[in-house]
């Protein structure tokens, strides 16, 4: 397998740029766009989260911009709440024939059904939570590993390398044991101490009750360190709440718009830093199952084949640089 690791320097890159994700590396596709045919079915987790809200949107956006380019496209889009239905989701797409699914798993126990598409032959782009085997043409994700070191390299450097810091974890899954076990070498190596790591499930409310509870027990906590930034905001309300003044970091990630404003801004201390985890990765996606199932050949590819794991690089934003990945038009959840 070979791999690919793509620096993404704006979240304001247009979606046919990143759709064309290895024209931009060494040349251009070898028929038109407007050519482009076949049926896409896009199957992903109901938006019942910020972070999972931007991506929702990040789809509508990926298929307006493709059905300007290329109308014979046709696009099915799917979302589900709960992994039986995602299932019984991919199993109808099935059904109707599609050319190309584009699959963002509730987690990896759809490895099966989603084996049962790549071994019928339609061409299979699994993104973030991933497969426990390669039932996929392509496989393309953030770098969990990279978002995660580069906070908790961050939050040591802020505290000079000595500090108690608590985890706020997302749901149980292959990408959250990277990140969280990332946190706590990273942390060891630059001094800091972890007390405590609890699952927030990517919700701010959850998040909230995870704090109270590290407040009531802990007396002193330097960092928060929540790698998700509707948690972060769960876990800043319990903390304004609580009164108390010890804690000198939150951290969480993914570039939410309003975390960003805040950031620029300078307007909570508490707040100084991000890691880029693009939404857009799944408009990427699409336009990956697009290229392959038209069988594409890039000119100066030697390869003659997209590749088969493309991840996209962790960047640190702080002051200095978060205008750059500041989206005005992007979805802020719930507002």
């Amino acid at each position: 397998m070979k791999e690919v690791f793509v620096e993404m320097k704006k979240l304001t890159v247009s979606v046919l740029l990143l759709a064309f994700l290895v024209l931009a590396l060494c040349g251009a596709a070898s028929a038109d766009p407007k050519d482009y045919k076949g049926k896409i079915g896009i199957s992903l987790p109901t938006a019942t989260h910020g972070y999972m809200g931007r991506v929702n949107w990040w789809v509508k956006k990926a298929i307006e911009d493709w059905k300007k380019k290329s109308p014979e496209l046709e696009f099915l889009v799917v979302t589900a709440d709960s992994v039986s239905k995602q299932a019984a989701d991919i199993e109808d797409l099935m059904i109707k024939e599609i050319d190309a699914l584009v699959c963002f798993p509730f987690d990896s126990s759809l490895t099966s059904v989603i084996e049962k598409v790549y071994d019928k032959g339609i061409y299979t782009v699994v993104l973030d939570r991933g497969t426990t085997k390669p039932v996929y043409d392509i496989y393309i994700s953030n770098d969990d590993e990279g978002y995660t070191r580069e906070g908790t390299k961050w939050i040591a450097e802020q505290l000079g390398g000595k500090g108690k810091l608590v985890i706020i974890e997302g749901i149980p899954c292959e990408i959250n044991t990277i990140r969280v076990n990332t946190i706590k070498e990273t942390a060891a190596k630059y001094g800091l101490e972890v007390l405590d790591s609890q699952p927030g499930m990517w919700n701010a409310e959850k998040a909230l009750a995870v704090m109270e509870n590290y407040l009531q027990k802990y007396p002193q906590i330097d960092a928060v360190y929540t790698a998700d930034d509707d948690m972060m905001k769960g876990a800043l309300q319990a903390y304004k709440e609580s009164g108390r003044k010890d804690v000198k970091i939150f951290l969480g990630g993914a570039a939410d718009k309003e975390i960003l404003k805040m950031i620029m801004e300078g307007s909570n201390p508490l707040v100084r830093a991000n890691v880029t985890y693009p939404p857009d990765c799944i408009a990427t996606a699409i336009g990956l199952a697009v290229l392959g199932h038209n069988n594409q050949v890039l000119e100066g590819f030697y390869q003659k084949k997209l590749p088969v794991r493309i991840i996209l690089a962790a960047e640190l934003i702080t002051k200095e640089n978060a205008e750059q990945y500041y989206m005005e038009d992007e979805l802020n959840f719930g507002k």
